[in-house]
C-alpha cells in the first residue's frame, strides 16, 4: 500500500513469517479440511487463495488475505463473547462457597445440604435459596429480577443464591441443594438458549453447506472458461477465482445471526426476563395477539380493602377495630386484607372470644371491648340468612359487585354495621401495558377463570375490548387455539405458570409470571419475567422486532457486498486486497450494529428502571 518493494527471495521470506505466524491455525484447519474432503470449509477457501496467490507472486497479497480474515474471525469471537457478557455476569454471580453455623472454616456450596443454617454478612452474595432463620436486611436481586432497588427481608422471607445482602448479618436455613437454586437454573436454562439455534441461522448454516462448494465451482470455472474457450491468460483469470473465493467468504452472513440472538437474549435476562431460545426471539417479533390471564398476570392476586363503609352510628375505627379483633384469628385471604388495613391505618384489634368460622360464609365472634356483644362478619348471603339487609346497604353492595369487588358485610348483632369492599388490585403497569400493545398494532384478549362479570370490570379498566370468563385450564387452551387459528399461529400467552399450563404450552410464546424462585415457571415456560413486570411483555416484542430487523439488514448487507464483487471478479475486474477489505468491513459492521441489541431499550415506562 505504501508502494515499497522487497527484493526477491526476502519478499517471499517475510511475508511467508507473516502468513504462518498470524493464520497458521487457518491454515491447519485449511489443510484438515482437504485432506477430509470437506469443500463447504471456510478455512479450505483461504488456503486455496494464500498458496494461489503465492504461485502467482502475490506474497503482500497473499498476506493481506490471511491478515484480515484472521482479523475478522477475532471479531466474531469478540462479538460473540461480547453478546453473551450479560450470561458470563450471571455466572460469576454464582457463590462457589458458604459459611455455616458453628463451622470456622467456609465450606464449597456443592457439600451443603438442605436445611443447613448459613451465616451471611453485609456485602457477600447469599450462596443458596433459603428462608431467613434470624436477622433482617436488604438485598439486592437484581441478578434474579433486573430490579435495581433492594428489598427488605426479615425472618421468614425467601431469599435466592447469588443475590447480594446489603446490610445486617442474617441468618438463612437452605432450602435447595447448589443445582437447584434458583440462579444455578437460569444460568444453566439461559446457555440451553444460546445453544438452541434460530431458525434464521440454522437455514444460514444450511445455506453455507451448499454455498460454499458452489463458490468453489464457479470459481474454477471463472478460471478454466476463459482460459479454456477464450485463450485467456491463466495468471490474469486466476487471481479473479482467488478474489471470488475471498469475498465468497460467508463470514459475515454466518455471524449476523447468532450475535443479534445472543445479544437480544443477553439484554432481556439483564431486565430479568429468562428467554429459552434463539427462535423465541424470532416468534416474539411476530406476535399479532396477546392473551392475558387476569389473576396474578393483569392483577396483583391479593386482596386488598378498596372501601371501608360504616353505616348508622358505626364509626370507621369501631368498624375496623371490631372486624380485625375477630378476623386476626382467621388464614382466609379477605381475614388477612381487614387485619392490614387496620394495622396499616394504626387501630388496634379489640379483644374477642368464641370465634366460630363457618366455612365458606363467614364468622361469629363476641367482642370484650365493645357495648355490643356479637360480631358477625361474611359474605352477602350468609349475614341475610340471619338478618334482613335494608335498603342503604343493599345499594352500597350492588354497587361494589357491579365495580368487581366482593363485599364483606359486618353486623354487630342487629342490623349492618358496615361493608367492606373487597377487589383484586390491579397492578399499575397494567393498563400501560395494554396500551403499549396496542401501539404495537397487537389485540389484547383476556382469559380468566373469574366470572365474566368481574373480567369485564378489571378489562375495562386496563383497556382491555375482548374478554373471556368463567374458564377452566382446558377452557383457556381452546380459546387459545381459536386465537391462533385467527392470527396465523402468531399468538402469546401471558399467565402464573400453574394453572395456564395448557395455554402456555399451545401458545406460540408461552410467557410466565416468574415471581422469582418460582420453579413451575422457570422450568415450562419459553419465556419467564423473573420479576413480574408485565410491562416487559410489549418491550420483549420491541426486542423481538429489533432483533429480526437486525438480522435482515446484516443479511442483506453481506449479501450485497458478495454480488458486486463475484460480479466483479467474473468481468475480471476484481481486486484481491480490496475484496477481503470489503468483507472485514461488513462483518464489522454486522457485529457492531448487533451488539447495538444489547442496550436496545425503548423509552416505554417502568421499563426504563430497569435500564443500565
Amino acid at each position: 500500500m505504501a508502494g515499497w518493494d522487497l527484493p526477491s527471495p526476502w519478499a517471499a521470506i517475510t511475508f511467508t513469517a507473516f502468513i504462518l505466524g498470524v493464520g497458521w491455525r487457518v491454515l491447519r484447519k485449511g489443510v484438515e479440511a482437504l485432506i477430509r474432503l470437506r469443500f463447504s470449509s471456510i478455512n479450505l477457501l483461504m488456503l486455496i487463495a494464500t498458496v494461489a496467490a503465492f504461485y502467482l507472486g502475490q506474497y503482500a497479497e497473499a498476506a493481506v488475505v490471511i491478515v484480515l480474515y484472521t482479523l475478522g474471525e477475532r471479531l466474531e469471537d469478540i462479538g460473540i463473547r461480547q453478546s453473551r457478557s450479560a450470561l458470563d455476569a450471571l455466572v460469576r454471580k454464582n457463590p462457589t462457597v458458604a459459611r455455616v453455623k458453628g463451622l470456622d472454616v467456609e465450606q464449597p456450596i456443592e457439600t451443603i445440604a438442605v436445611g443447613t443454617i448459613l451465616i451471611v454478612k453485609p456485602g457477600e452474595s447469599i450462596p443458596l435459596d433459603g428462608v431467613i432463620e434470624a436477622g433482617a436486611t436488604s438485598v439486592d436481586e437484581a441478578a434474579i429480577t433486573g430490579e435495581p432497588l433492594p428489598k427488605d427481608k426479615h425472618v421468614g422471607e425467601s431469599v435466592f443464591a447469588g443475590t447480594l445482602n446489603k446490610e445486617g448479618v442474617i441468618e438463612v436455613r437452605t432450602s435447595k441443594l447448589h443445582r437447584d437454586t434458583t440462579l444455578s437454573k437460569i444460568v444453566r436454562i439461559t446457555f440451553e438458549a444460546q445453544q438452541s439455534k434460530a431458525r434464521t441461522q440454522k437455514f444460514i448454516e444450511q445455506f453455507s453447506r451448499v454455498y460454499t462448494p458452489s463458490v468453489l465451482v464457479i470459481a474454477t470455472l471463472v478460471v478454466a472458461v476463459p482460459v479454456l474457450f477464450f485463450n485467456g491468460s491463466f495468471d490474469v483469470w486466476l487471481l479473479q477465482g482467488i478474489t471470488l473465493l475471498v469475498i465468497a467468504c460467508p463470514c459475515a452472513l454466518v455471524i449476523s445471526t447468532p450475535v443479534a440472538i445472543y445479544a437480544a437474549i443477553g439484554n432481556a435476562s439483564r431486565r430479568g426476563v429468562l428467554i429459552k431460545g434463539g427462535r423465541y426471539v424470532e416468534l416474539l417479533a411476530k406476535i399479532e395477539a396477546v392473551a392475558l390471564d387476569k389473576t396474578r398476570t393483569i392483577t396483583r392476586g391479593e386482596p386488598e380493602i378498596s372501601d371501608v363503609i360504616p353505616l348508622g352510628a358505626t364509626t370507621r375505627e369501631e368498624l375496623l377495630a371490631c372486624s380485625a379483633g375477630a378476623e386476626v384469628f382467621s388464614e382466609h385471604p379477605l381475614a388477612l386484607a381487614i387485619v392490614d388495613l387496620a394495622r396499616r391505618e394504626s387501630v388496634n384489634p379489640h379483644s374477642v372470644q368464641r370465634v366460630k368460622s363457618v366455612i365458606g360464609k363467614g364468622l361469629t365472634a363476641q367482642c370484650l371491648v365493645c357495648e355490643h356483644k356479637d360480631i358477625l362478619i361474611g359474605k352477602v348471603g350468609y349475614i341475610r340468612e340471619l338478618m334482613p339487609m335494608t335498603g342503604e346497604a343493599a345499594a352500597h353492595v350492588e354497587r361494589l359487585q357491579k365495580q368487581g369487588q366482593t363485599a364483606v358485610v359486618v353486623s354487630f348483632g342487629s342490623g349492618v354495621a358496615g361493608i367492606f369492599g373487597v377487589a383484586d388490585a390491579i397492578k399499575p403497569e397494567s393498563a400501560q401495558t395494554v396500551t403499549e400493545l396496542h401501539r404495537l398494532g397487537i389485540a389484547a384478549v383476556m382469559l380468566t377463570g373469574d366470572n365474566t362479570e368481574n373480567a369485564a370490570v378489571i378489562a375495562s379498566a386496563v383497556g382491555i375490548r375482548t374478554v373471556h370468563g368463567d374458564l377452566l385450564p382446558e377452557d383457556k387452551a381452546v380459546r387459545l387455539q381459536e386465537m391462533m387459528a385467527v392470527h396465523r399461529d402468531n399468538v402469546a400467552m401471558v399467565g402464573d405458570g400453574v394453572n395456564d399450563a395448557p395455554a402456555l404450552a399451545i401458545a406460540s410464546v408461552g410467557i410466565a409470571m416468574g415471581a422469582a424462585g418460582s420453579d413451575t415457571a422457570i422450568e415450562t415456560a419459553p419465556v419467564a419475567l423473573m420479576n413480574d413486570k408485565l410491562i416487559l411483555v410489549p418491550f420483549l416484542i420491541r426486542l423481538g422486532r429489533r432483533t429480526l430487523t437486525t438480522i435482515r439488514v446484516n443479511t442483506a448487507l453481506a449479501i450485497m457486498v458478495k454480488v458486486v464483487f463475484v460480479a466483479l471478479a467474473v468481468l475480471g475486474l476484481g481486486n484481491l486486497a480490496l475484496a477481503i477489505a470489503a468483507d472485514v468491513g461488513v462483518t464489522l459492521l454486522v457485529i457492531v450494529t448487533s451488539l447495538r441489541i444489547m442496550v436496545f431499550m425503548p423509552d416505554v415506562g417502568e421499563v426504563g428502571h430497569a435500564r443500565s
